[in-house]
């Protein structure tokens, strides 16, 4: 199957899907591929229920929700999505006047010709690390062992633990703490690397009773033998060995990123991210753009919100590219009566 796009999107996750909104807004057209059998990208595959606080004017959503709203935001655009599929190869057709043309190919056989690449595959592929020195975690998965949270009904009226020290650690233990019958977060030392405000509402939670926190423990062993039924825990500092009855561990040690093929584009590597310059996001490939957490440039944060803002700068050009020569159309939405027409809104 070959097909020609305007711009071609590796990941479909938030970022992937608002560049097809920015991309509406000027007409072009766009094709999305991404590796996951769904859109969504972390958002769906690794935390579908966690809460999201910093998107402007919406106080709390969930991930799921966010993602849910952005493929409604895109309806009135005309896009290709391909999924369950992985972009292998990426070759230069031809450049005329500096502007490069590009061949992309998928393990699935699908090729595609396209001015503007742009890269939101988030941290590349990802799995979650294991928790160390525990011989074959994984023949609890899904009978009290889990990496994420892809349902909170999981850990429900549960003796459940949790172990890690970042803002997912933090987030899920204050949210869980709300449904599960016990909730315990273990840390091999009581200093955390995440949201001030998440930590200090966790140790109110701990005062109050509602969150029992262990520290400095870390995981010795598990104990169970269709299921999880107890976890002992060692102290990192006395050695002293204490059992626990438990339903549910959860463990948040972060990810093994990967950039898989990405490594062999002859792309410019910063810290395991792709580098762009921060007028419009291209690498150094003209016409190839990295847009959210695969990017890196000074002062770069790993929010989606920065996201959002890099592809909207990155779509103005790629809007150059396809139409050299021209001024690039800018607009408010509020005044954009097609795009009012399409959403049912307006006069």
């Amino acid at each position: 199957m070959k097909v020609e796009t305007d711009i071609l999107i590796i990941g479909a996750g938030p970022v992937g899907l608002f560049t097809v909104f920015e991309a509406g807004l000027l007409g072009l057209k766009c094709t999305l591929i991404d590796n996951l059998d769904k859109v969504g990208g972390q958002c769906s595959e690794l935390y579908p229920d966690k809460p999201i606080y910093d998107i402007p004017g919406v106080p709390v959503q969930t991930a799921e929700q966010h993602v849910d709203a952005l493929v409604k935001q895109i309806e009135p655009f005309k896009y290709n999505l391909h999924l369950s599929q992985r972009v292998e190869t990426i070759t230069e057709i031809e450049t005329i006047d500096n502007i490069t043309t590009w061949n992309i190919k998928t393990n699935k056989g699908l090729e595609c010709i396209s001015k503007n690449i742009f890269i939101a595959a988030g941290a590349g592929s990802f799995e979650p690390r294991r928790p160390p020195n525990i011989e074959n975690p994984d023949q609890y998965l899904n009978k009290g062992v889990s990496y994420n949270v892809k349902s909170i009904d999981r850990f429900k009226d549960k003796n459940l633990f949790i172990f890690g020290g970042g803002d997912s650690a933090l987030d899920w233990t204050v949210e869980l703490s709300k449904i599960a019958k016990s909730t315990n977060l273990v840390h091999r030392r009581d200093a955390f690397r995440g949201s001030q405000h998440t930590e200090e509402l966790m140790r109110s939670l701990v005062e109050s009773g509602d969150i029992n926190l262990l520290t400095p423990f870390q995981i010795e062993s598990i104990k169970g033998k269709n299921k999880v039924e107890a976890v002992t825990l060692k102290n990192f500092d006395t050695k002293e060995i204490v059992n626990h009855s438990a339903d549910e561990l959860l463990f948040l040690f972060g990810l093994n990123k990967k950039l898989g093929p990405i490594l062999q584009w002859d792309l410019t590597l910063s810290q395991n991210k792709i580098s762009v310059n921060t007028e419009n996001f291209q690498t150094n490939k003209n016409g190839i753009f990295a847009v959210g957490d695969i990017n890196d440039y000074p002062g770069k944060l790993d929010l989606i919100l920065c996201g959002y803002h890099e592809t909207t700068l990155a779509v103005q050009k790629a809007y150059q590219r396809i139409h050299p020569g021209e001024r690039v159309p800018f607009g408010y939405t509020t005044s954009n009566k097609k795009l009012q027409k399409k959403l049912g809104v307006g006069k």
